[in-house]
């Protein structure tokens, strides 16, 4: 099964997620802002991240950018998970790097294929 780092601001939410890849048979770790979630990323190689995009300080299209354009994490796909839900916004996110978009509150099934889909 999958490596997923949740990028999220919220423990709420970041505990929703857990559970819900957990019962999957997922591995999770988790950073709770935009900054810590590139550092892990780099340090870690998760196989998936999820990213919300409300976040203080590195917001999650900025995170994603980085995540998708440095060479060392590049191939690692970002879900961007968010609240954020106009076209605009997926527009955006998509081409931060982003593979998948989903809004909150998020589908478990659909999680679960997409996440399914990228780690192929």
């Amino acid at each position: 099964m999958a490596r997923v780092l949740i990028v999220d601001d919220s423990p709420t939410e970041t505990h929703k997620l857990t559970s819900m890849l957990e019962k999957h048979g997922h591995t999770v770790s988790s950073a709770a802002n935009g900054e810590e979630g590139v550092e892990k990323a780099r340090r870690e190689l998760p196989d998936i991240v999820l990213m919300d995009v409300v976040m203080p300080g590195l917001n999650g299209f900025q995170a994603t950018r980085q995540l998708s354009r440095a060479q060392e994490t590049s191939s690692i796909p970002v879900i961007i998970v968010t609240t954020k839900d106009q076209e605009t916004d997926r527009v955006w996110g998509m081409r931060q790097g982003a593979k998948h978009y989903l809004t909150k509150p998020v589908n478990e099934a659909e999680l679960i294929k997409a996440i399914n889909q990228l780690c192929r």
